[in-house]
């Protein structure tokens, strides 16, 4: 979805029209019910995950995204497949944050809870503040359900809700009902209650329609019954919104426009970034785009978007297993593509070798991490940041590999393209580090003009580099450019530039096997150079105030840790915020801006990993703050303990 944003100057003249202008809507005329206006509104759905939770919060979004507001997503679902219905372990959730300004994080707390049973009711009531909506669906708050999770007594009716504002809505009853004359039976009509949800969230909020209902009709074109009972089901749910007295109001939020610079938007998780910033990689560096990619959650995404775009010269290969997805990939960085491999932390694991090989080889290669909890499989659906030290060391030898982290979801279609400048120039492996959150996550993203995008040419060795004793012309692979250190590239096939490549040690400049102590010295500590001297832009420090006290991030921490600096900001709490998203090297000057500060603070999601590699380098006592929950920070969290850290 794609949205077009002016200037402030432009929305002068009738900007109003589009903030407080008629939703679209199915059926109907707007009747005389209130209309309160909102700066923003935190929206979870929750159900079973056979409940279509997702593509329910996906549509909303990509509505909210369509009308111009800013936004930020947070998917949480089971890692089994199909957990048992009406379980805890099975419920699946979709949180929304949408405003009319500039937000960053999918919100702390919801002020709307949907809880399509009783196990998403209890999964989800801790998470929801006093005062808070909450629509149920009565039609499963039956005896059996309820003893599923645990529930003696219908908590509709012993006091649990007293603090909340509750609308029973027996969804599945009005679903069947509105969907009587289609003559599908009663579990095929039962399917369609999340439709009936959207739509009455769809009239609460003002979402536009048409969108939503002509997807509906894509995604069923091969069933128009089905589509249009989902399509009946949704307006009905709008129109139940508009006729009940229980809600007696509706809300608005305006578009952000004035939060976002003039261009072309549309609503993008970090996977689809990242797929398309690779594809955009490749077609800037002018080279074929391969992937060797055995399936994983969460990074599977990557691999099932790119494998829609042969136009463009992509080539996808799904390995039958994770050895043999970078095996091919590093094969593929041989024959001259942009070579690819995308997995996460137990997939990093069986890679290890391999990636060591590359280092040996010298050969540009992108190693995709979208990090999860672990150890072992670990949290396959959960978010962590625990992967930092395997980039950097999980490999036998000295191996170093740079490490670059994406900050958003948007920012990883940026840090793609970075993660490609430095492996082609540089000719090393390149650990990319983005993790579920981001992953799943959403957020509006401008797509960039082609004549933002970096030039990432390179040149192929064509002929002969080195002259001998005697005069004869030959080609050495280890004779290193004298800036980069990076060793030329050579095609396979290219008449007179034969040469041996392996993962045993060669000798400086020729590339011949050695085992000469000297020789193993010097090309252990040029590897190390070359990664050392790659070029990486200065950390920038937002620091308005002058403050004593740093908090420093990586990853998908920037938006907690913003929003956080932000709220202690507005309280007039003095503090500095930077944010790495070199990992490996570190940016020139952050020694220099870390001795600027009398206490450094390093969130993180795992036991302190950056921390940990900021000490032993700087010397600095960095102060860990640790979650590993398998969730994000929450920025009323954050604030807390940066404010404690501050006055300690």
């Amino acid at each position: 979805m794609t949205s077009q944003v002016s200037t402030p100057a432009e929305q002068a003249d009738g900007a109003n029209e589009a903030v407080v202008g008629e939703p679209r809507k199915p059926v109907g005329e707007k009747g005389e019910k209130e209309v309160k206006r909102l700066d923003r509104v935190i929206i979870r759905f929750a159900g079973d995950s056979g409940d279509g939770m997702q593509l329910t919060g996906d549509r909303f979004t990509s509505e909210t995204a369509s009308f111009g507001n800013d936004l930020s997503t947070l998917p949480n679902f089971p890692a089994e497949i199909r957990a048992p219905a009406g379980t805890l372990p099975g419920v699946s959730s979709f949180q929304l944050h949408f405003a009319d300004h500039d937000i960053l994080t999918p919100g702390d707390a919801p002020n709307v809870l949907v809880a399509m049973n009783p196990a998403a009711l209890k999964a989800n009531l801790a998470d929801v503040p006093r005062g808070a909506d909450i629509i149920v669906n009565t039609d499963e708050f039956t005896k059996r359900p309820m003893a599923k999770v645990g529930y003696a007594t219908s908590p509709l009716e012993d006091g649990t809700l007293d603090a909340y504002r509750v609308h029973p809505v027996p969804l599945t009853t009005l679903t069947v009902e509105a969907l009587k004359d289609f003559g599908l039976s009663r579990k095929e009509a039962e399917r369609s209650k999340n439709m009936f949800a959207l739509g009455l969230l769809s009239w609460m909020y003002h979402r536009p329609t048409e969108n939503t209902e002509a997807f509906l009709r894509r995604k069923f074109a091969s069933k128009p019954d089905i589509a249009e009972a989902n399509v009946t089901a949704f307006r009905a749910g709008w129109n139940f919104g508009e006729t009940t007295e229980d809600f007696a109001v509706s809300y608005e939020v305006a578009p952000a426009t004035t939060a976002f610079p003039p261009g072309t938007y549309r609503n993008i998780s970090g996977n689809l970034a990242l797929a398309y910033g690779l594809i955009a990689a490749s077609r800037q560096a002018d080279l074929p785009l391969f992937l060797g990619s055995y399936p994983i959650t969460p990074a599977s995404d990557i691999l099932h978007e790119l494998s829609k775009h042969k136009n463009f010269g992509v080539r996808t290969f799904q390995a039958e297993d994770e050895i043999a997805g970078i095996g091919a990939a590093l094969g593929a960085a041989f024959g001259g593509s942009l070579a690819v491999t995308t997995t996460s932390g137990p997939g990093v694991a069986l890679k290890s070798e391999t990636i060591g090989l590359a280092v040996s080889l010298e050969l540009p290669l992108l190693i995709v991490d979208i990090q999860r909890g672990g150890p072992s499989t670990g949290l396959p659906t959960k978010t962590e940041q625990a992967d930092l030290l395997q980039a950097m060391y999980g490999r036998n030898g000295e191996a170093p590999v740079p490490v670059v982290a994406p900050k958003t979801p948007g920012d990883c279609f940026t840090a793609a393209l970075e993660a490609a400048r430095i492996a082609l120039t540089y000719r090393t492996p390149v650990f990319l580090l983005s993790d579920g959150y981001l992953a799943n996550g959403s957020e509006p993203w401008r797509v960039p003009d082609a004549e933002e995008l970096p030039d990432l040419r390179t040149q192929f060795a064509t002929g002969p580099n080195h002259t001998l004793a005697d005069g004869t012309e030959v080609f050495w692979p280890y004779k290193r450019d004298p800036h980069t250190l990076a060793r030329p590239w050579a095609i396979p096939g290219t008449p007179g530039l034969e040469h041996r490549i392996g993962g045993i040690e060669k000798q400086d400049g020729t590339g011949n096997i050695s085992y000469d102590p000297a020789n193993h010295d010097l090309m252990v500590r040029t590897r190390q150079a070359k990664i050392d001297g790659i070029q990486v832009p200065d950390l920038e420090v937002d620091d308005p105030d002058k403050a004593s006290t740093l908090v420093l991030g990586w990853g998908s921490t920037y938006g907690p840790i913003t929003a956080a600096v932000r709220r202690l900001r507005a309280q007039g709490q003095p503090i500095a915020q930077a944010h790495l998203r070199h990992l490996n090297p570190f940016p020139g000057n952050l020694g220099e801006v870390l001795k600027r500060y009398s206490k450094v603070v390093v969130p993180e999601m795992n036991l302190g990993q950056l921390a940990t590699l900021i000490r032993a380098k700087y010397l600095v006592d960095a102060q860990s703050y640790n979650q590993v929950n398998g969730m994000p920070f929450k920025a009323e969290q954050l604030a807390t303990a940066l404010k404690e850290a501050i006055h300690v």
